[in-house]
């Protein structure tokens, strides 16, 4: 046994749980933090490079895949026709097969056709557009928003109930055409987005 002070254990937890690497639920305990990847948001960023990029190895496992007709919603936020054919594709994203995000993808089936599942689970999205149909991204607009995770996300996810995640829509552009929207649905705990501002 360590004779160390109480004051001086409090202390520690309080620097630790400063420093992110524990947390604290009222009424349940404190508990070991995940470590939190930083995400810049000044420039455009794909989960497969930056898992890469923080020492990773990114997965993606494709959960669903269909071909259909877009509703008059979809096709309003896509600004094509409704009716017009996209494909949904519904992946897992793991990071060292530690699931991280699950993220819902339409993309017009015109601008990437004869796209297949097997396609999806060895290749990163963005490399198929760039590689095979030569698509040049402009730019993306993505809009943030903390969500109460459903008991499926909770599964998929691994989290415990309670622990709330990150909504992020993203919409991407070619030339001022849409090529893909997104939602994506990420653990809150294990996330952290940093936006830096000049005056």
């Amino acid at each position: 046994i360590y004779s160390i002070s109480r004051a001086t254990v409090r202390q520690a937890i309080q620097e630790l749980e400063n420093e992110g690497y524990i947390y604290k639920l009222h009424g349940k305990g404190t508990f070991v933090s995940y470590r939190k990847f930083k995400q810049d948001l000044l420039k455009f960023y794909s989960f497969t490079d930056e898992m890469r990029r923080q020492g990773k190895i990114p997965v993606s496992k494709v959960l669903d895949f269909e071909i259909l007709g877009c509703n008059l919603e979809l096709a309003s936020k896509m600004r094509i026709k409704e009716g017009d054919i996209v494909y949904k594709i519904t992946r897992l994203r793991l990071a060292d097969n530690d699931p991280m995000m699950v993220e819902t993808s339409y993309v017009p089936y015109d601008r990437f056709p004869g796209i297949t599942k097997m396609d999806l689970e060895n290749e990163a999205m963005y490399d198929i557009f760039a590689k095979r149909f030569n698509a040049h991204i402009g730019r993306a607009e993505e809009t943030f928003q903390p969500v109460l995770t459903t008991e499926k996300e909770e599964k998929l996810l691994n989290l415990k109930r309670g622990i709330p995640s990150l909504k992020i829509e993203r919409i991407t552009f070619e030339n001022e055409q849409i090529i893909e929207y997104t939602i994506t649905i990420a653990r809150g705990d294990r996330f952290k987005y940093h936006v830096y501002l000049n005056r």
